[in-house]
């Protein structure tokens, strides 16, 4: 029995998606700029794994967790930025600070937990506390930098190998501008840039990845079908043709994440939070920027050579 909702999508589509293909690319860039400015100035919110320091939960049940002198008690050792938030329940704080400079974590973690005990008495428990010194933080950082270029490295290689180099430059500019504008994301709501954060970054690529592959494949096959096509309507004829998937795929996986998000708590909303911009977003790159880049450089049908065509005339025979 089919799902009653599938009947809300249209069977077949007709939109010219490469008529707005100018503006499309326009607004991309500029966000892409804007994303691109934002990294560097304010700057990522760099969380404990990247900057060093430590965090614990700290439960004072069966009472009531009183923040305010949590804050006043870590701060009073000079443990820098001292961040203190309500955890689940109410005898619950998720508590973040700074090592100092020049200090061992594991010390300064000792140290704070001994404060804690005599400023808010029995019972106090510390739960899941660990520390990162800013050697480790610093490796921790550029092995998340590593990882995300050679993700976009081998994606490429796969998409160059599977379909021809003009595929593989529109996938690879479609996982950029999908890094780029999530960073821009992160740094507009000051979300938290942890190793939960890259393996978002990690899982957003793999996604838009996926979904620009179905694009190109069959785009690849109506390349075959209709020769005679002009390329722009058959680039608008593939993302039409797999548009009712790329919308049941996006939207249940939303759906799922905005559950993790609302009833997974504290420790799982920033990378919920990002998937979710990130799925939306490689969407749009599947569409909007991963084809049209296959406008500019052309493509080889058959035994022709790859004609380079001009946007503003992509759809026009």
């Amino acid at each position: 029995m089919a799902w009653p909702l599938i009947k809300l999508l249209p069977q077949k589509t007709n939109f010219t998606f490469v008529k707005f293909a100018r503006l499309m690319a326009l607004i991309s860039a500029v966000l892409v700029v804007a994303s691109l400015i934002g990294v560097f100035k304010p700057g990522l919110n760099l969380g404990i794994d990247f900057k060093g320091g430590s965090v614990m939960e700290v439960s004072t049940a069966p009472r009531a967790v009183d923040l305010a002198k949590v804050r006043s008690t870590l701060e009073a050792q000079g443990l820098g930025d001292v961040q203190v938030q309500a955890f689940g329940a109410v005898d619950r704080a998720l508590v973040r600070f700074q090592t100092p400079a020049g200090g061992d974590a594991g010390v300064t973690l000792t140290n704070a937990k001994n404060a804690l005990r005599q400023s808010l008495g029995d019972p106090v428990q510390f739960i899941n506390p660990s520390a990162v010194g800013p050697k480790v933080s610093g490796e921790l950082f550029r092995s998340g930098i590593i990882a995300l270029a050679l993700a976009i490295g081998l994606m490429f290689l796969y998409i160059w190998f599977r379909f021809e180099p003009q595929f593989g430059l529109g996938a690879v500019a479609g996982l950029l501008h999908d890094l780029i504008l999530t960073f821009g994301f992160i740094v507009l709501f000051k979300i938290e840039f942890s190793l939960n954060t890259v393996a978002a970054l990690l899982t957003v690529i793999g996604y838009s990845m996926n979904d620009t592959v179905v694009v190109f494949d069959r785009l690849r096959e109506n390349l075959r079908k209709y020769k005679k096509m002009p390329l722009g309507e058959v680039i608008d004829l593939s993302i039409n043709e797999t548009l009712s998937r790329t919308i049941i795929t996006g939207v249940t996986a939303i759906m799922a994440l905005a559950g993790l998000a609302v009833f997974g708590g504290e420790a799982l909303f920033g990378f919920s939070v990002v998937m979710i911009f990130g799925i939306a977003v490689g969407t749009y790159s599947s569409i909007y920027v991963g084809a049209p880049i296959i406008l500019l450089w052309g493509v080889k049908r058959g035994d022709e050579e790859a004609t380079p065509i001009k946007l503003g005339a992509a759809s026009r025979p």
